[in-house]
């Protein structure tokens, strides 16, 4: 270890954090997290520590180090994953593989919902979390949060007849005996899912004030049992807790630094919306925008939008979208970005850049060019003097006098150059970044996430398409009682093979009636 970073890491503080180990030539070679930064960083350059070679071939080539502290253990835990995600440094990707990567679904829509893990998100309308690194530390946290938020975790074909034991003790919410009603169940579900993404804070004030509320209307039980949650969730501090990513320190994520300085930004972008289309020919047209806040996804603000325009021009599809997304109704519900992001070239950004001027909004705007990878940059040019005069001058007869004989041509062309104005001219300046910059790592990212999310809902739309199709012929049939019919059992095999009981409970008899005698 050289002199230099010794120095720097006696900075290191006693907090939980993540770090970077860094090359020589700047590329980050490991991403780790730490309890305590201090003691578990400089472990590695410990003689004592216990070696292997791996081990040894990272400390070799580790020449700088940098790092982010967070408030608790499992911020770090979600912050490693993210970064490790964006970068994937060689020396992590030694020790890992796609398959470590485990999420939490939840599937509010069922009937029977449940908390489960699963190491392959699927496109099946349930809410996923994640990825995170470790199912271990995933799992001991949710345990934890099980004693606030009783939820499910029997597979669909192995729902019991009775409560079960967890339900007794209060872990699962009981449905069979109807100790929780579905509704009550499913809110349960949702205040699990935002403390999952950092609402810590505002759950607990939210419970303190309904305690309050409760105290004051006198009922005390209720009050009570508001008060055991307030204490659990606190006292998770002192063990494994789902962290508020809202509190990062932005000004440390390198990459958002360096952004700001390759566009002249006043600080950082906190959050940065990127935008993509996707469609089959035409046909099935989505828009999608995703949210990163503080160099991290937030997915609870993500928003897909499907296209009211025809055909196939990705053009015209990017100005609807950006038309949508900055219509006044969405601008108040979801603020402004201070960045956005454009997957595609100088045509997709010349788009988006169209309505944002339209709409008389000025937020900085670029693209990320796929061959290349290349920053599309927008500005506009203002034509100089000279220009104008040259351009006038053309127009000018090619007299040397005016009919009144005593101006010059010259003299009639700065006279008439004087009242033009030059229109601006959008022009735009290409920034091709090297692979290992911070900047491009994570509008990679964020890219890419875009394009997934864009992907994801138009194979939706198209699958619902074909599936939809099926049940258009079915006379009394409306597009709310196919949806109805879709969401409530999965397919139209699904309602072909579903009995009459369970048709009349969903669309009455008669429709029942008329559904059965179309599909047999």
């Amino acid at each position: 270890m050289s002199e230099a970073l010794d120095e720097k890491l006696k900075g290191l503080p006693a907090t939980p954090g993540v770090y970077f180990h860094k090359s020589g030539s700047g590329e980050i070679i490991y991403i780790g997290k730490a309890a305590n930064l201090r003691s578990r960083v400089r472990q590695y350059f410990q003689k004592s520590r216990l070696s292997d070679a791996k081990t040894d071939a990272l400390v070799a080539e580790i020449i700088d180090t940098d790092w982010t502290g967070v408030e608790t253990e499992l911020d770090a835990v979600f912050l490693e994953a993210e970064m490790i995600r964006r970068y994937m440094p060689r020396y992590n990707i030694l020790l890992r593989d796609d398959k470590s990567f485990v999420y939490v679904r939840i599937d509010f829509k069922s009937t029977h919902p449940t908390v489960t893990f699963t190491r392959r998100p699927l496109d099946d309308k349930a809410e996923y979390f994640g990825p995170y690194l470790s199912k271990f530390i995933i799992n001991r946290a949710l345990k934890h949060l099980r004693k606030v938020f009783p939820y499910s975790t029997h597979a669909p074909t192995n729902i019991p007849r009775r409560a079960c034991l967890q339900a007794q003790l209060g872990l699962c919410p009981g449905l069979e005996d109807d100790i929780t009603s579905l509704d009550e169940y499913r809110k349960n579900l949702k205040q699990l899912s935002r403390y999952v993404t950092g609402k810590r804070k505002k759950i607990i004030s939210e419970f303190e004030a309904a305690m309050k509320r409760a105290a004051k209307n006198h009922d005390y039980e209720a009050a009570a049992k508001l008060r055991n949650k307030i204490y659990a969730l606190k006292n998770l501090d002192s063990q494994i807790i789902f962290g508020d990513r809202e509190n990062m320190d932005i000004s440390k994520d390198l990459g958002l630094v360096e952004l700001a300085e390759i566009l002249k930004l006043e600080k950082p972008p906190r959050r940065v919306e990127g935008f993509d289309i996707s469609h089959m020919s035409g046909t099935d047209t989505t828009a999608s925008m995703v949210v990163f806040v503080a160099g991290v996804p937030d997915k609870s603000q993500y928003r897909k939008f499907k296209s009211k325009v025809k055909g196939n021009d990705d053009f015209a599809h990017m100005r609807e979208a950006m038309a949508r997304r900055f219509s006044e109704k969405n601008i108040k519900a979801w603020g402004k970005p201070d960045l956005i992001l454009i997957d595609g070239g100088k045509g997709q950004v010349s788009a988006a850049l169209e309505i944002l001027n339209a709409l008389n909004i000025n937020i900085p705007l670029i693209g990320l060019a796929k061959r290349y990878e290349e920053i599309i940059i927008p500005y506009y040019q203002f034509a100089t003097k000279s220009q104008i005069v040259r351009s006038v001058y053309e127009k000018v007869l090619d007299t040397s006098k005016t009919e009144g004989g005593n101006a010059t041509k010259s003299q009639i062309v700065l006279d008439q150059a004087q009242g033009v104005e030059s229109p601006p001219r959008l022009e735009f300046k290409v920034v091709r970044l090297e692979q290992s910059s911070d900047a491009l790592k994570l509008l990679q990212r964020i890219r890419d996430e875009s394009h997934r999310f864009a992907v994801s809902y138009h194979s939706t739309l198209k699958r619902n398409r074909q599936t939809v199709s099926v049940l258009d012929g079915v006379p009394g049939v409306g597009e709310a009682t196919k949806k109805k019919l879709l969401r409530q059992f999965g397919s139209s095999r699904g309602v072909a093979s579903a009995s009459m009981e369970e048709l009349e409970k969903f669309v009455g008899s008669k429709k029942a009636r008329l559904i059965k005698s179309f599909m047999q």
